[in-house]
């Protein structure tokens, strides 16, 4: 028997429950993709899939509802594949284990993928339902969005007659978004050449850190694992030598690392100074990331290949060096992060030491000049460098009769005005309005809790007031 049979709206978490059980992290969308078509050859849709693996499906209006304006739906494919570190889940090749947890849907041990699942769930509800009074329906559903939103950004949406945008990929019930910040990820490879090396083996974990979305949660003050690693070594290089072995952290640029591994070569000295920065540290983030573990462990004598001491202290310096969560608070909207950075991805490969961060911000020129600062550092220090997945800022509309008919809609069913407000985290409507000339957005979604964490959890009443709500708005199109 299905986990979430019970679930209203039925058919909603019917598909839902069927997206988790086809594995679809970023950059492994084919399986979903290949659904998505077969869902629109089944109810004889429209549809474009291309060589990325986006999906295009069209329902036409119904029966008089011709004249009235095409809406676009919208969301993505792909999840952030995260997992405690106890799981053993292959999440490229299995399904979701879900649970219903007091009121909640989530995942044992793993990311739920509610972000953005559940806005393909509810589009394909919508789009099989045959007493729904619909006008003209344009369904965009996009690849590897968590990863720079490169679907959206080589889509082609020529053959949409929509201008009026609904983007579920939002987490809070009752917040309407009209604006977002842009962003990119920054790649920077630091050259080093192995040697062999011989001493005490000493590791450090960093672990059970809360984590979170680097757009939505960058501003709570929870630790960035692999960059209290790097402070532990850092305090390290004071007392003595340290010979990087090995340094893995993060699995996603747009994830605020949870956990971070270094192996490192070095004396007695140094692990009494990174033991004291370690307590230090743990003091620090004692309100904000309370469960955070720093272990550091001496595994004794040995001869292993490693970075030299120069060069190690080099790169430690890198890291200490570079920019990393909240740069700027916005001067325009109380609360609102303007401008950041998060270190996501940090690996020690054969000849150069890896990492990738994530950077955002609603205002070009400050994201430029963070650009700038990142690259400026890496090449003092000697590194390559690259830009991916460059996406422009959603600029908000002073005016929008879109968002004007959204709000008097939820204002009639739930007896009070939505909050209206621009975020920090990047959705795909600022890439659709450069492509769809008079594009009219606004973006929402239920309530999810811990996204791009094992512990994301997503509401099932306020999915069911969402997606009565779009339903409302759909029916009421003119």
């Amino acid at each position: 028997m299905a986990v979430l049979s019970n679930c209203k709206p039925e058919r909603v978490f019917h598909y839902f429950e069927e997206i988790c059980n086809i594995p679809h992290p970023s950059y492994h969308e084919e399986k979903i993709s290949a659904y998505l078509v077969d869902f629109a050859k089944a109810h004889n849709l429209e549809y474009y899939q291309d060589d990325l693996y986006n999906v295009i499906m069209i329902k036409e209006a119904s029966e008089g509802m011709e004249n009235a304006s095409p809406i676009i739906l919208q969301g993505h494919m792909d999840m952030v594949a995260e997992q405690d570190d106890d799981c053993k889940k292959d999440m490229l090749t299995e399904g979701l284990d879900l649970e219903i947890v007091d009121g909640f849907v989530t995942a044992k041990g793993t990311t739920l993928g509610g972000d953005d699942g559940i806005a393909v769930a509810m589009a394909l509800a919508i789009l099989e339902d045959e007493e729904l009074k619909h006008p003209r329906i344009d369904v965009i559903i996009t690849v590897s969005e968590e990863v720079g939103m490169e679907g959206a950004a080589g889509i082609d949406v020529s053959m949409l007659k929509g201008r009026k945008l609904l983007n579920l990929d939002s987490e809070e019930e009752g917040h309407f978004l009209a604006g977002c910040a842009g962003g990119c990820r920054v790649d920077v490879e630091f050259p080093v050449k192995k040697e062999s090396l011989k001493g005490a083996l000493v590791s450090i974990e960093v672990k059970n850190c809360t984590g979170g979305h680097s757009g939505a949660e960058i501003d709570k003050g929870r630790a960035n694992a692999s960059y209290v690693a790097n402070r532990v070594l850092a305090a390290g290089l004071e007392a003595g030598e340290v010979c990087i072995v090995d340094l893995v952290g993060g699995t996603k640029d747009n994830a605020i690392p949870r956990a971070t591994s270094a192996k490192v070569v070095t004396t007695p000295a140094v692990v009494d100074a990174m033991t004291k920065e370690a307590a230090a540290i743990k003091n620090e983030f004692a309100i904000t990331d309370p469960e955070m573990e720093i272990v550091i462990t001496n595994e004794g004598n040995v001869v292993v290949d490693g970075v030299n001491a120069a060069q190690s202290e080099r790169f430690i310096q890198l890291l200490q060096s570079m920019p990393n969560g909240v740069q700027t608070m916005s001067h325009d909207i109380e609360g609102l992060v303007e401008t950041s950075l998060n270190l996501g991805i940090l690996n020690v490969l054969d000849d150069e030491i890896k990492y990738s961060c994530s950077l955002r911000s609603s205002v070009d020129s400050a994201k430029n000049a963070l650009i700038r600062k990142v690259l400026m550092v890496a090449k003092a220090f000697g590194c390559q460098t690259s830009i991916h997945g460059e996406y422009p800022a959603w600029e908000y509309l002073r005016e929008s009769s879109f968002r004007d008919e959204m709000v008097k809609i939820y204002t009639d069913m739930y007896g009070e005005a939505p909050i209206v407000e621009t975020i920090h985290a990047g959705v795909e409507c600022g890439l659709l309005a450069s492509k769809l000339p008079g594009l009219d957005a606004v973006s929402i979604g239920p309530e999810m809790y811990d996204i791009h964490t094992p512990k994301e959890r997503l509401s099932i009443a306020s999915t069911e007031r969402v997606y009565n709500y779009v339903r409302k708005v759909i029916e009421d199109m003119n």
